[in-house]
């Protein structure tokens, strides 16, 4: 049980490398009175910030002036009171996160070391600490160049700094291509004291084995670290959900109690566009007679989740890639989340609130803990749990070799995966362990000559994790890396593709032994390569958009704020500079200025994720799922990201929602010109609905319309209308489809003949009403217009703001209103509010 919280206000030192064990800092007697305060948890960068000792990193190019930071010696110190350790015989100091290389020391002795930023430490301090008299904890981080020293790993090809492969670290912290080199050191997470008598609760583990119509059958084991109980000692398990109760009293048995429960009637965990998220209280107490040793208690989800990898009979050659939630084929519709803030120990559970509930509203009912950042905090699996969002967990390695020749690093790695799964097997969010990010895939393309050869790193990914997770939690599948399966590791055939294609040029299909082509040109580029992706799961794709420009204005120089400036440019960290240019030259044009340049980058990635999700969707059930890269950024920056570093929407995050819908309609351009009209439908029941589908002109004019009833089974596709390139009327350039539903079942849709470069529109007259709301302070804005009005968006540079719909596109004489109000207590008024669209062309 925890005795002792020591999170607070510390004390933060700074020597040369090794010259703080000589000036005996860790001692009871140092005098660290110049010494900054620095809170825990925290980190030193931004300890530095509140001290004035550097300037904040994100601002315009002062990463580079804080690198000098990372080639020190920071030493943490606090002074508390030692705790009434009672009748507890075992006491314990835990550390739940040191970034990374550290050394810790209690009233002046050394009692351990620590080399992984990922998981806990802790120290038995039993009998070191004074009850009730002043204690020193210090705590040394040495540079991680330093410990690193001059090792290489054999033919590395890893960019971003290839020392980071020698650190169990947050990988990104070395720089990536979206954001900068910072690399991180301090009590990222909490510090505390633990006692106990006898024994304690070591782990806990709670699965579904099987659910039937009316009964779920759960496994809990029990798992417990004994020293000096003399009376048999039981785990009393109690599981509960509103009135139900299901109770047992096991023996432990050599530190294991198991138990098989039968629960009936149980009330399922499903994801949210699906059903509730229902979740159990489990709690477990160590009983030694009448006498409670310790006690664990946490929210576990009756469900099963497998991946349906049988062969695809309608695509022969092919196999699925399907997750299967309580017996129910789903498309995962979701993003890749990368770590949401540099500086990862200022990430709050309010933070993560907002994240992932803006990911829920958009209709994301999972996402990718990308393999480049770190198991996220306690937090972020909890609130997934409660939200009804599935995680995809990479272990943490990424687009590099890594030494598992090593022994050493071999040794840690196994410790952390151990520990790891053990953390998250509980989670019913979590629905699959992947070993790695583009380790194989890379790998092959840069020894392409030498196809299924062996590689630094590959007895990780094929032998150790796979038996530790087969060990520790059977119930969920092990996935080797992402992307992987077929003939090249990212074949359209089987398994999970990375589709760079659009964006980064790449050229499909590969196969093994062929050497990797690119085409970086605006057709290379183009996101209408999409609609020749036969893919089975696309776990990253995506393009560049830039964020709103109240983010550009915080964070770059006013001299700076002009399209192509050294300034602006600094925020984009993907090389070719210039890759943006290319897919904007494919579908919008070049931009003269940064205001045109916003909008031009936000439509490319909005209009491509639009139509890659929809092209995907519509090869429901061949396709499986669709993450694309990325949902949101570490830092103010340009990148693939759809919430920007301060969670400001992006047009892409709109586009996604409306083409993540539980009921999509959308026009997939057939040969020659044609058309065809679809509705995908991933909800549990039928789809009844009147359709009206059409042609019109941007000034209005109506060319052609139909009305078609229409009967969607659940969770199946079905397409409604054919339309020969002959009887689609009208000037291609000066005309759109459309459909909308009678019954209000998914959100109206439309469809360009051609891109939005080449659209010849009227210049549209907005008219603009907004009410404000006194009691709750909510704005409704009602927005019309004449003509088409397109790319409509509402800006408002409050944190917090929500929108129940932005960029979006007007029919002609009609009008949308648009509920806006703000989630962190700021307050809005009409004047806050810009409304505008593209200008006519």
């Amino acid at each position: 049980m925890v005795l002792a919280d020591l999170d607070g206000v510390w004390k933060l030192g700074e020597f040369d490398p090794g010259a703080g064990v000589s000036a005996r800092a860790f001692s009871l007697d140092y005098g660290d009175t110049d010494w900054i305060p620095a809170d825990v948890p925290g980190d030193v960068h931004t300890s530095l910030v509140a001290a004035g000792r550097i300037d904040p990193p994100f601002y315009h190019m002062n990463v580079e002036k804080c690198q000098w930071v990372e080639r020190r010696e920071w030493w943490y110190r606090t002074r508390f009171i030692g705790p009434d350790w009672g009748d507890t015989d075992r006491q314990l100091l835990v550390f739940e996160g040191l970034d990374t290389f550290a050394t810790i020391y209690l009233n002046g002795e050394e009692i351990g070391h620590h080399q992984n930023m990922f998981i806990p430490a802790s120290f038995d301090v039993t009998g070191k600490i004074k009850a009730g008299e002043p204690n020193i904890l210090a705590v040394r981080f040495d540079p991680v160049l330093d410990r690193v020293g001059d090792r290489q790993v054999p033919g590395q090809w890893a960019g971003f700094g290839p020392e980071r492969v020698w650190v169990r670290k947050a990988q990104c912290h070395f720089s990536w291509d979206w954001g900068p080199r910072l690399v991180s050191v301090g009590l990222w997470r909490g510090v505390r004291l633990e006692g106990y008598r006898a024994a304690r609760l070591s782990d806990v583990f709670f699965r579904t084995e099987e659910i039937r119509s009316n009964q779920a059958r759960v496994h809990i084991t029990v798992e417990a670290d004994v020293w000096g109980a003399t009376d048999a000692l039981t785990a009393a398990i109690r599981l509960t959900h509103d009135d139900q109760c299901v109770a047992a009293e096991v023996p432990v048995v050599d530190g294991i109690a198991d138990v098989t429960q039968d629960v009936t009637n149980p009330v399922l965990w499903w994801t949210h566009d699906l059903g509730k998220p229902a979740l159990y209280d489990l709690s477990v107490s160590l009983q030694s007679g009448d006498t409670t040793l310790d006690t664990r208690r946490e929210n576990v989800g009756i469900r099963t989740i497998r991946v349906d990898q049988s062969p695809d009979p309608d695509e022969p050659g092919t196999k699925f890639f399907t997750f299967v939630l309580n017996d129910v084929p789903i498309f995962a519709k979701g993003a890749d989340w990368i770590p949401a803030d540099s500086f990862i120990s200022q990430v709050t559970e309010d933070r993560y609130r907002e994240l992932l509930e803006l990911a829920a509203e958009a209709n994301m009912n999972m996402l990718r803990v990308w393999g480049g950042g770190l198991y996220e905090k306690p937090e972020f699996y909890r609130l997934c749990d409660e939200l009804g969002i599935l995680i995809w967990q990479d272990f943490m390695f990424a687009c590099a070799r890594y030494p598992d020749y090593d022994p050493e690093f071999y040794a840690e790695v196994e410790r952390e995966a151990e520990q790891v799964v053990r953390r998250l097997r509980n989670r019913p969010c979590l629905a699959l362990w992947c070993g790695n990010n583009e380790n194989d895939w890379i790998e092959d393309m840069v020894y392409w000559q030498d196809p299924g050869h062996d590689f630094p790193g590959r007895k990780i990914y094929h032998e150790l994790l796979p038996r530790i997770v087969g060990e520790l939690d059977p119930s969920r599948l092990y996935w080797p890396s992402s992307p992987y399966g077929g003939n090249d590791h990212n074949d359209e055939r089987e398994g999970d593709r990375h589709n760079w294609q659009v964006w980064h040029g790449a050229v499909y299909p590969r196969r093994f032994g062929e050497e990797p082509k690119r085409d970086f040109s605006p057709a290379g580029v183009s996101f209408r390569h999409y609609a020749e992706d036969p893919a089975r799961f696309i776990s990253e794709f995506g393009m560049h958009a830039a964020p709103i420009l109240e983010t550009l204005r915080r964070n770059v120089p006013p001299e700076e704020l002009y399209f192509g400036s050294e300034g602006l440019l600094y925020r984009n960290k993907d090389n070719p500079k210039d890759k943006g240019n290319n897919l904007m030259l494919a579908h919008t044009g070049l931009p003269k200025d940064l205001n045109q340049y916003i909008d031009f980058s936000m439509i490319a990635q909005a209009e491509g994720l639009k139509f890659g999700i929809e092209h995907y969707r519509r090869r429901k059930p061949h396709c499986s799922g669709t993450l694309f890269w990325q949902l949101n950024d570490t830092w103010p920056g340009l990148s693939w990201s759809v919430l920007d570093y301060y969670a400001f929407p992006k047009a892409g995050y709109f586009y996604a929602r409306r083409a993540y819908a539980p009921v999509m309609a959308s026009f997939k351009h057939e040969e020659g010109g044609a058309f065809s009209l679809w509705i995908v439908n991933d909800t549990l029941e039928p789809v009844i609905d009147e359709v009206t589908w059409g042609v019109a002109e941007f000034d209005g004019t109506t060319l052609r319309e139909g009305v078609v009833k229409v009967s969607v089974p659940a969770n199946s596709v079905q397409r409604l209308v054919y339309l020969p390139a002959d009887d689609v009327p009208g000037d291609p350039e000066r005309t759109y489809l459309f459909v909308r539903s009678g019954q209000g079942r998914f959100p109206d849709n439309r469809e360009f003949r051609v891109e939005v470069k080449d659209l010849i529109r009227p210049q549209p007259s907005l008219t603009v009403g907004m009410i404000r709301d006194e009691e709750t302070g909510r704005i409704t804005v009602r927005v019309g217009s004449d003509v088409y009005a397109y790319f409509v968006k509402l800006v408002v540079p409050i944190e917090g703001t929500r929108f129940s719909d932005n960029y979006f596109d007007i029919f002609p004489g009609e009008e949308r209103v648009v509920e806006v109000w703000n989630v962190a207590g700021h307050p809005i008024s009409p004047s806050d509010i810009e409304v505008s669209c593209l200008d006519g062309a």
